[in-house]
């Protein structure tokens, strides 16, 4: 496929993702690829997808991952190296169905995590680097403190309903995520080994008072990691730096692709 319509459904094996794609095809400029959160879809971006593309001049692309947003139901309960899967199984197809030809993951807290797996461990020239957003390298003990709390505010407040809007099957989207973090066999997930195969530049964007991850995730990418890793810690900013501190994080993402697409005469940045 070389050219998308800007919004639709892909079939990547069984599944049927939901998309948008925002600016120039992949034909026509660089991509930057987005990678949801675990309760993320097209729709939660908001409109970081729409202003990034504005920034960079660069394609947008966003999808849903199978059992969020408008894409079909993921098979539940998820194994423990679903991000793994994610990355190593659907990513590929997902990059190849859209024509991608160069560019950047852009990844978000589970998203994050998957564009890390794959960066170490797809050999892809195409990928100039990677933007991590409150990215897990491994489980901490207050990122399964904050799951668990979650839980019982989908169970006894309005936030199901609230995430109804967003994910057709919202019970499957929540489980889906939920169930996996919360059991004890995940608390030994980790991906540090990744990161040391990862062979192109590597932002990672955080936010001081993240409830589901600290600073240990920056130290552990600086320790592991041979290619350049640029950070950006944004105080007094939680698990969404896109939406909680999002001048700074569309300057400091926008930035970078630059730098990095510049290079290759690829892109141009729009002075925001």
């Amino acid at each position: 496929m070389t050219s998308l319509p800007s919004a639709g459904h892909l079939a990547i094996g069984d599944h049927q993702l939901e998309y948008r794609m925002i600016g120039p095809s992949p034909a026509e400029a660089p991509t930057l690829v987005l990678l949801h959160e675990g309760l993320g879809c097209v729709g939660l971006w908001g409109d970081f997808p729409d202003r990034l593309a504005a920034a960079t001049g660069a394609g947008v692309f966003v999808y849903s991952r199978a059992g969020y947003g408008q894409s079909s139901p993921a098979r539940l309960p998820r194994a423990a190296d679903y991000m793994h899967r994610e990355a190593l199984d659907v990513l590929p197809l997902v990059l190849d169905a859209i024509g991608f030809c160069r560019g950047l993951l852009v990844g978000h807290s589970d998203g994050a995590s998957v564009a890390a797996i794959y960066a170490g461990g797809v050999p892809d020239h195409r990928i100039r680097g990677v933007t991590l957003m409150a990215p897990h390298f491994v489980v901490e003990d207050v990122s399964v403190q904050s799951i668990a709390e979650i839980k019982t505010t989908y169970e006894t407040t309005e936030l199901r309903a609230k995430l109804a809007r967003w994910h057709k099957d919202v019970d499957n989207a929540f489980r889906g995520w939920n169930d996996v973090w919360l059991d004890p066999a995940f608390r030994s997930w980790d991906i540090a080994d990744h990161l040391a195969y990862i062979r192109v530049p590597v932002q990672i964007v955080q936010g001081t008072g993240d409830q589901y991850g600290t600073l240990r995730q920056i130290a552990i990418a600086k320790a592991e990691c041979y290619c350049p890793v640029e950070t950006v810690i944004l105080p007094n900013t939680g698990h969404a730096p896109h939406r909680e501190a999002a001048e700074a994080t569309l300057r400091a993402v926008a930035d970078f692709a630059d730098r990095l697409l510049q290079g290759h005469g690829e892109a141009t940045t729009i002075d925001l």
